[in-house]
């Protein structure tokens, strides 16, 4: 059992992270949410909301590796089956019952067109999705990426484990992000190059090889891995970071104001050879700082943020859905499509539906995984 005082440090070791992830969800859902009627400064802020995504593959990436970094360290080895309890019961729940309102109830359907059943339930669902052909649940393409990575990771630490090679995870993961930035490259540069290529498909080109592929989005991953490798295998490193939090945090800043810029235009060739990079450091020098006790974000901890954190994984599966049939119902009773009435009750109704699903479908899951591992 843990002491009081290990439980305290945990609390607020996660409370920055919690802050991270509340504004990962609020990036995404203000980027995704149609209609409303801005300050022109606040459409172009939320224009970065795409990144949100990038946050949560930061976060995901440092949150799965630490876990299992720390166990290969302790037992030379890692239990798959029990890792994979644990993300079954955590992640398929939810998922399933938002893929069955989105199949068996289609007013439920943000728009008409799903990819096929199969494809969700495999999550290759980013592989090949164009949004001009298909443009419901498209969301999901990131969901695939985590439960690849996921299906993938587990056993490459186990790999490094069985060969007592666990520092090479730092050799895998430079090759890794070095892959991922030259397939942007190459596919930038060979079909969306404005030089080569008029003006087109180019947008529809863009997120179905560049941007859904889990082969091109790997940076927000990575990164997040690299700093559980640094806090696990590099401990002297880790040691003269935590003493840098605040700094680290402007770092961060800097990094993410300059991947703005870089990123006005997605498509360009500045945002796919260095925006998207630069994003995934950027969110990892904050993911960091959240980690050293005398930064700013590490001494974040509210009730909010960390209630936000836990529904936040039901809100991103839901929003879209709920905020197109509160447009629906609410407009027929005369609230301004494009009105802060409007986006007011898209956010309350999102919380909402969040809410249900985690007590109706989250938490009875998570308490038979609770049960499943302590019998292990």
């Amino acid at each position: 059992m843990q002491s009081l005082e290990e439980q305290n440090l945990k609390s607020k070791q996660f409370g920055g992270l919690d802050f991270l992830r509340t504004i990962a969800i609020c990036w995404v859902f203000m980027f995704h949410y149609s209609g409303g009627d801005f300050y022109i400064w606040f459409n172009k802020v939320v224009s970065f909301g795409w990144t949100g995504v990038d946050l949560f593959f930061v976060l995901s990436g440092y949150l799965i590796a630490q876990q299992l970094f720390k166990e290969a360290c302790a037992n030379n080895t890692v239990s798959i089956k029990k890792f994979y309890v644990k993300r079954f019961l955590r992640i398929f729940p939810a998922y399933f019952f938002v893929l069955f309102l989105y199949f068996c109830i289609p007013i439920f359907r943000e728009r008409p067109v799903l990819s096929p059943l199969w494809k969700y339930l495999t999550f290759t669902q980013n592989i090949g999705l164009n949004p001009r052909d298909t443009n419901a649940f498209t969301h999901a393409w990131s969901l695939c990426i985590e439960e690849q990575f996921y299906i993938v990771f587990p056993f490459v630490v186990l790999l490094l484990s069985y060969f007592k090679a666990q520092k090479k995870i730092f050799y895998i993961i430079g090759a890794l992000f070095l892959f991922t930035c030259l397939i942007r490259l190459y596919l930038w540069n060979n079909n969306l190059d404005p030089i080569k290529y008029p003006k087109g498909d180019e947008g529809n080109f863009w997120v179905t090889w560049i941007y859904y592929p889990t082969y091109s989005r790997l940076d927000g991953l990575l990164t997040g891995i690299t700093i559980a490798a640094i806090f696990e295998y590099l401990p002297n490193l880790r040691d003269r970071l935590l003493k840098l939090g605040n700094f680290i945090l402007v770092i961060g800043i800097t990094i993410l104001m300059g991947a703005y810029f870089l990123c006005m235009n997605r498509v360009s060739y500045n945002a796919n050879v260095f925006g998207f990079p630069a994003v995934a450091i950027g969110y990892g020098f904050c993911v960091l700082a959240a980690l050293c006790p005398n930064s700013l974000l590490y001494k974040i901890n509210f009730s909010f943020f960390k209630t936000m954190a836990i529904l936040s994984y039901a809100v991103y599966l839901c929003h879209k859905a709920i905020c197109k049939l509160c447009h629906i119902y609410f407009s027929k009773h005369g609230v301004d499509d494009e009105g802060n009435l409007m986006l007011l009750i898209c956010i309350v109704a999102t919380l909402l539906a969040a809410l249900i699903i985690r007590f109706l479908v989250e938490k009875p899951f998570l308490k038979l995984r609770d049960k499943i591992l302590l019998k292990h």
